[in-house]
């Protein structure tokens, strides 16, 4: 599967708080990196959010 990671990467920065949960928590075949990449735009203020939304 080819993921196009700075498409991902563009739609996350522009997308809404629950947008942004949503890509990160469902987006599958990106690296570890990637992932940390995508973290580092998310608000650091709402990770609680991120964190419940994983489990």
């Amino acid at each position: 599967m080819n993921v196009n990671f700075e498409e991902i990467k563009e739609r996350f920065k522009n997308a809404s708080l629950d947008e942004k949960i949503e890509i990160y928590t469902t987006t599958q075949g990106l690296t570890v990196e990637q992932f940390k990449e995508l973290l580092r735009m998310f608000p650091l203020q709402h990770l609680d959010k991120l964190e419940k939304a994983m489990q």
